[in-house]
């Protein structure tokens, strides 16, 4: 057995592997025992980073929910006019599904417990981007919930169509494809298309 981890190292190689294995096997398939095996690690290794299996869902899903925060400031960061930010962030985040669909699909399974106060300071940094554009959309004085919420509705189901095999894969094989997709379904709603994208 290799055991010449540092600390951190250890962690992030299960982590690695984690992803890996959900990605052949599904949650279900998830195995801290597995994960040593492929890491090269004794069977109890892996307890020295996550007690269980649950711990190591929290850990990608919170990995997840930052990856999706950081991508979406970053699409959002150009633009001033807040239905182009909504939009934008839409289109990151059906890119992110596709570019890490093991945790998106971990970020929402029903199969990991949260543990009270972790994820949701997580998941509020990722909605609070919406919050924000949605706020200066609707304009003071309005409650933006409900269009941050449609505004995350609709690349939430694009990106599970996608991830799920609902969308002829001729038409996502790429993410230039995925993301002329996402920015025509947001035209579709009532947003603008960005100059060179038909």
């Amino acid at each position: 057995m290799n055991d010449q981890y540092h600390h951190g190292d250890l962690r992030k190689a299960l982590l690695e592997a984690s992803v890996e294995l959900i990605a052949e096997k599904g949650v279900a398939g998830l195995s801290l025992r597995e994960a040593a095996r492929r890491v090269g690690v004794s069977h109890a290794a892996p307890y020295r980073h996550f007690p269980d299996k649950n711990s190591v869902l929290v850990a990608i899903a919170l990995q997840g929910y930052d990856w999706l925060a950081e991508a979406g400031e970053a699409a959002m960061v150009a633009h001033t006019d807040a239905q182009r930010r909504l939009d934008s962030y839409g289109v990151a985040y059906v890119l992110f599904a596709r570019r890490h669909p093991v945790h998106f699909r971990v970020m929402f399974t029903e199969s990991m417990e949260l543990p009270e106060g972790v994820l949701p300071n997580n998941q509020h940094r990722s909605f609070d981007l919406l919050v924000d554009a949605a706020s200066a959309a609707v304009g003071a004085g309005r409650d933006p919930l409900l269009t941050a919420v449609s505004a995350w509705s609709w690349p939430h189901g694009l990106a599970m169509l996608i991830l799920d095999g609902r969308v002829p894969s001729e038409n996502v094989a790429t993410d230039e494809q995925v993301e002329t997709l996402a920015w025509r379904v947001a035209a579709q709603l009532g947003g603008t298309l960005p100059e060179g994208v038909l």
